[in-house]
């Protein structure tokens, strides 16, 4: 089961499922989701609570979310170059999503440096949905809280890579 925690924003869409638990029981945590909107069109934003890997997709049918989102992970973990046993395992554990609300505050923090850069990686009337594969592949890369010591620094892609392996063991 995983819990997808939607911002103030999207709470009219996708309410909050009666109790939601406190955690997920996923490798990659809970997810967070936003809006954001650039060159006049709505995304999601959506961030991993234990990796901060994001996943951008374009708004459409937000209600339908929950539904859709082992799917969404299971890509964008292909594309990050994980084995498809791992996949397998998260995607199963993903089988129930319930939604709740939002309750780390440094993630939020995270996804607003997300949604702030964004828009300086696709070209004003020039980007479709292919080319937010290569805006997720930049922010994967991106250095996360990178004021702490250089351990503590988080580059999502391979904090990905690591909370799955440790969660699933597999490569």
């Amino acid at each position: 089961m995983v819990v997808l925690r939607p911002t103030r924003r999207l709470r009219t869409w996708l309410p909050v499922t009666g109790t939601a638990p406190v955690v997920s029981d996923t490798a990659l945590g809970d997810w967070y989701v936003n809006r954001i909107v650039v060159d006049r069109r709505p995304l999601l934003l959506l961030v991993s609570s234990a990796s901060l890997l994001g996943v951008l997709v374009p708004a459409r049918h937000v209600r339908e979310l929950p539904g859709r989102l082992p799917a969404i992970v299971e890509s964008r973990l292909r594309r990050c170059g994980i084995a498809p046993a791992t996949i397998d395992a998260e995607k199963r554990a993903m089988a129930r999503v319930v939604t709740g609300p939002t309750v780390d505050r440094s993630v939020l923090g995270i996804m607003v440096d997300f949604a702030n850069a964004v828009p300086y990686h696709l070209e004003p009337g020039r980007w479709d949905e292919a080319t937010l594969l290569s805006v997720e592949d930049r922010l994967a890369e991106n250095p996360c809280y990178a004021g702490r010591r250089g351990d503590a620094v988080v580059f999502p892609a391979r904090r990905a890579a690591e909370v799955l392996s440790s969660k699933w063991g597999t490569g």
